[in-house]
């Protein structure tokens, strides 16, 4: 468990020293760059700090997609309005590497406590992070069953980056197999679950996609304090296929460990190396 926290911190500072990796991006898809006045191997230019991926998606991404139909460095933008840049959301690759994509909304917010996120006009976030669990099979090299993908949203007492992200990456194997054991007994009622030593709160969802889920609005059932405070909370689905065939999915919430710890960036449990 250490070991992944510790990972997981590693990536995290990871987006707020090293977003040069967005300038090779912009090379690779043939957007140029401004040179830099400095010998350093990081440009001077791009985004660091706690603001650097909401600048990266904002000042780069989003303009790039609406001057050139390129979403460099990111690999998708997507705009309700095209003349309104904060009207989406973009699909980044996450600077430490593998299979490991982040969703980030192209308007500005910090996280789960953002009212932004009940607005009944938004974009469902969690269902379009779902819909991009493909960029995971492009990785991997082969077709990745829904049952091992996981999306996690943070905590905000770990948060480091400023800007709301959804983490795109597959479960952990221990947390696929306990999930997977404990699948019957994880009803449309929330209830304790135990996975990799730690406690979250489980809720069966339904359905092929999330598009008929709020999930912050699921989050607000859990207790009152989750009503009022959700930004203490971690989020994490898991895709299942219950008995019969179903699809659905789990949703895990918590106020204990930051959710990411549940996933897995080399995708292991479907194969993936690393």
């Amino acid at each position: 468990m250490n070991s992944k926290i510790r990972a997981r911190l590693i990536i995290s500072i990871a987006i707020t020293t090293a977003m040069a990796f967005a300038s090779s991006a912009m090379g690779q898809k043939g957007m140029h760059m401004p040179k830099s006045s400095s010998d350093s191997p990081i440009d001077a230019q791009q985004p660091s700090g706690p603001g650097a991926l909401r600048q990266t998606v904002q000042t780069q991404c989003v303009l790039n997609w609406q001057q050139h139909h390129n979403p460099a460095p990111c690999e998708r933008v997507v705009l309700a309005d095209p003349k309104n840049g904060d009207s989406g959301y973009a699909i980044i690759a996450a600077p430490g590497g593998g299979a490991h994509y982040l969703l980030v909304p192209t308007r500005t917010m910090a996280g789960a406590e953002s009212s932004e996120l009940l607005d009944p006009d938004a974009p469902n976030y969690f269902a379009e992070a779902w819909r991009a669990r493909g960029l995971l099979s492009g990785f991997v090299g082969h077709d990745v069953p829904r049952t091992v993908v996981g999306l996690a949203m943070g905590i905000a007492r770990s948060r480091i980056q400023d800007q709301f992200h959804i983490h795109i990456e597959c479960l952990q194997q221990d947390a696929f197999k306990a999930l997977h054991a404990s699948m019957d007994t994880i009803t449309e009622v929330w209830s304790p679950i135990t996975i990799a030593g730690s406690t979250y709160d489980a809720l069966r969802i339904t359905g092929e996609g999330l598009d008929a889920s709020n999930l912050f609005e699921l989050l607000a059932t859990l207790n009152e304090d989750a009503r009022h405070h959700m930004g203490n909370y971690t989020l994490v689905v898991a895709g299942m296929q219950f008995k019969g065939g179903a699809p659905g999915f789990v949703l895990l919430a918590g106020s204990g460990p930051s959710g990411e710890i549940l996933l897995d960036s080399t995708c292991a449990v479907a194969g993936g190396g690393g």
